[in-house]
């Protein structure tokens, strides 16, 4: 029985299915099948944007974004789909924090539901930082779908790591 590290806490009968649908090579179009379209966010401008006007919706009162950009250096296979980071600089004389997102650029070719999950949940750090109750709530409030998105995420992910996934159609 072969692990799936990214369905790792779920269910055994919900892994046999995908492992069964990955026997078939067919995990990955299950996947695209119920998420065809992909987003049209390109650029890290595109994605700041993107990233502000889910941030004005949901967290107007939360620290304001230095930088938000997709990061190739992030290892998605390893665990890191995306970045929240607190930057200290030194202005003259004085300490400047900044908050930084980077969201690892295999979201690029993404269907949107996968994009708009992974900024949810970075956002939703801004608050809360740990992977609490409150945490998840929070995402619920920004996302309904929140679970389920993550649970398909997860799905497309072992599908890319094991067989050939075509992004989505623009």
């Amino acid at each position: 029985m072969q692990p799936l590290k990214y369905l790792a806490g779920y269910p055994e009968h919900l892994q046999q299915r995908a492992r069964e649908l990955l026997a078939q090579g067919a995990l990955g179009q299950a996947v695209r099948r119920r998420y065809p379209q992909a987003h049209a966010v390109r650029s890290d401008r595109q994605l700041y944007d993107y990233v502000q006007a889910l941030k004005e919706r949901h967290l107007r009162q939360s620290v304001p974004l230095g930088k938000v950009l997709y990061d190739g250096k992030l290892q998605v296979l390893k665990h890191a789909l995306g970045l929240h980071t607190a930057v200290s600089r030194n202005h003259g004389g004085r300490l400047k924090a900044s908050r930084e997102i980077r969201i690892a650029s295999v979201f690029r070719d993404t269907p949107a539901e996968f994009l708009r999950m992974i900024v949810v949940h970075e956002l939703a750090h801004l608050k809360e930082a740990e992977h609490n109750k409150a945490f998840y709530q929070l995402c619920l409030h920004m996302e309904p779908d929140y679970h389920q998105l993550e649970f398909d995420l997860r799905l497309y992910l072992t599908a890319l790591e094991q067989e050939t996934v075509r992004p989505p159609d623009p």
